[in-house]
């Protein structure tokens, strides 16, 4: 197990590690494109599942050019397929449980070092959920797509005058693990039982955040 006790900073993933809201973001996906069929659909959830982090504008253009071989989206329909995913998935995000010990842990830490939030959902939208599920006051920095996970985490580096080395990430996607890789942090991963676990061996995972919390 990780000790937290060395690192100056921690960066959190939101979906999976703070709220338990991946389900959520398939089940929007789901019926984003349930009209093109059940093939269709079910390629969708197996590329957003196997994707965890990646921004939901990447995949809208994966999947108009690979499942739906369509033109390149337009700005327009691009932002009318934001539209109705936010529609699906805001409410529901700011109702879903915690990541058992995840609001614990980041009370507690926020008292000792700064805290960060780097998602693959959108930062203004990202914002609001934070604040509507009251944790705006522990966050230093809350930060989101358009920009990829590593580019997110370099900038809240140089912002914060930070030396990766003493910087933690907390994510539960390959995207998260590649953005930590990228810019030298330490990493610790979080499966969700019954999930296949993504990372390559030797990566130190745990099934929440309940052992981190002091009692």
């Amino acid at each position: 197990m990780l000790d937290l006790t060395p690192f100056h900073a921690i960066i959190f993933d939101f979906d999976g590690v703070v709220a338990e809201s991946g389900d959520i973001k398939t089940q929007a996906f789901a019926e984003l494109y349930r009209s093109y069929g059940d093939t269709v659909v079910s390629e969708v959830v197996r590329y957003h599942t196997q994707n965890g982090g990646l921004s939901r504008y990447n995949k809208f253009r994966y999947f108009q050019q690979h499942l739906l071989n369509g033109p390149p989206l337009t700005p327009e329909e691009e932002k009318e397929l934001d539209r109705r995913f936010s529609e699906l998935v805001v409410e529901a995000v700011i109702a879903a449980d915690a990541v058992a010990g995840a609001n614990e842990l980041i009370r507690q830490q926020a008292e000792r070092i700064p805290l960060f939030v780097a998602s693959g959902t959108p930062e203004v939208e990202l914002k609001v959920i934070v604040e509507r599920r009251g944790l705006s006051p522990y966050f230093k920095q809350v930060r989101g797509a358009p920009k990829l996970k590593k580019i997110l985490i370099a900038e809240i580096l140089s912002d914060n005058c930070l030396n990766p080395e003493s910087v933690l990430m907390i994510g539960d996607a390959m995207a998260d693990y590649e953005g930590a890789a990228a810019n030298g942090l330490a990493f610790l991963g979080r499966v969700k039982p019954g999930d296949d676990n993504p990372f390559p061996a030797g990566t130190p995972v745990v099934p929440d955040l309940s052992a981190f919390v002091a009692r």
